[in-house]
């Protein structure tokens, strides 16, 4: 791997180039508030991030990321439209492969631009395929904004709905879910057990969890609202299905997924977004009939992605991670802007992994 040195003067060039772009220079603290992304990723964010306590602070976070920080930067004193561009280390927990990073430089370029998100998506995405052309790697992309207009539209519950929309970021159990929800696997043994007492609460005490009384019986609640609910129809569970397996090239997802939204068309909104972000790429001199598109693709990154995701990964260096990732993060504003929004959307570069391909310049 090239030295530190070199990694540090490649980020300040591909810095440099997003500056020239337009994009103001910023930094953020390295230690975060782990109460911010505890709040957004749940428990889970401790499984790949560094967590630390501090007397007057309370638990921080070495920064897994520069996105979050950006974002609440831009939502407290950003003007609009605003680009920016950073460079500095992230650090991630390894704890199935010891020969990946757990910690590298990343140097970043992110839009906030409320008129025109799908301009703003093909800029992303071309500017950093241009910078990295000269390596060759292979660009794939996907809607995460399409499988989530997809759960909106189920007939079904709210509280089902949010369940999925939860685990979107999680395959294994977004899948569990679909199963349980259509009927088409069981009910865990020890909840039914649960629900058929006459009094659950029975013998229960005393207390020594982390629940209330009352939120142990909300639970149950919840549990007999969902056992009760009519199962998803089989069309739907097909429909959902039908859309994790488009793949493909661009044009050819593009007629699928039109032709899927007969069936729902709640998906027809998205859709139509991901056409107009291809006229935009196209627009860009980038060839969308070459560009792979995945509707799954992303499902297993941060989960502040809700809509446009891309990577740029080297097929002949299986062992290495994406050398490049981004993707569009609408919701990540609502939920920072404590009461504003802009659509935004960023992607980053790890300058480490494009010396060890070569390099660009």
């Amino acid at each position: 791997m090239p030295e530190r040195a070199a990694i540090r003067a490649e980020a300040a060039r591909l810095r440099d180039l997003f500056e020239a772009q337009g994009a103001q220079v910023v930094e953020t603290a390295v230690l975060q508030p782990a109460e911010v992304l505890l709040d957004l990723y749940g428990e889970d964010i401790r499984a790949r991030a560094y967590v630390t306590s501090d007397a007057l602070r309370g638990e921080q976070m070495l920064r897994p990321d520069f996105t979050v920080p950006v974002v609440q930067m831009h939502m407290e004193h950003g003007a609009e439209p605003a680009r920016y561009t950073y460079a500095g280390e992230v650090f991630r927990r390894q704890e199935d492969d010891p020969e990946r990073k757990n910690e590298y430089l990343q140097v970043g370029y992110e839009i906030f631009e409320r008129e025109a998100p799908d301009a703003a998506d093909a800029e992303v995405f071309a500017l950093i395929h241009d910078i990295l052309k000269p390596l060759g790697l292979r660009a794939a992309t996907g809607d995460i904004g399409i499988l989530t207009a997809a759960v909106a539209g189920l007939q079904t519950t709210e509280r089902r709905k949010r369940a999925l929309m939860r685990h979107i970021w999680r395959p294994r159990r977004f899948r569990a879910l679909i199963e349980r929800f259509s009927g088409r696997a069981p009910w865990p043994k020890a909840r039914l057990a649960l629900l058929e007492e006459a009094d659950p609460m029975a013998g229960a005490t005393p207390l020594i969890g982390l629940r209330s009384a009352a939120e142990i019986a909300a639970r149950i609640d919840a549990l007999q609202e969902d056992r009760s609910a009519p199962p998803l129809s089989e069309g739907e569970v097909d429909v959902i299905d039908a859309i994790l397996a488009v793949r493909g090239n661009s044009d050819d997802a593009l007629e699928r997924l039109r032709d899927i939204a007969v069936d729902m068309p709640a998906i027809g909104i998205a859709v139509e977004r991901f056409a107009a972000r291809l006229g935009a790429l196209d627009a860009r001199g980038i060839d969308v009939a070459a560009l792979e598109f995945e509707a799954s693709y992303g499902r297993t990154q941060m989960e502040y992605y809700d809509g446009f995701v891309f990577g740029f990964t080297a097929e002949a260096r299986p062992d290495l991670p994406p050398v490049a990732t981004g993707g569009r993060y609408d919701a990540l504003t609502r939920r920072l802007g404590q009461g504003r929004e802009i659509p935004a959307v960023g992607g980053v570069i790890r300058p480490g992994l494009v010396l060890a391909l070569g390099g660009v310049a």
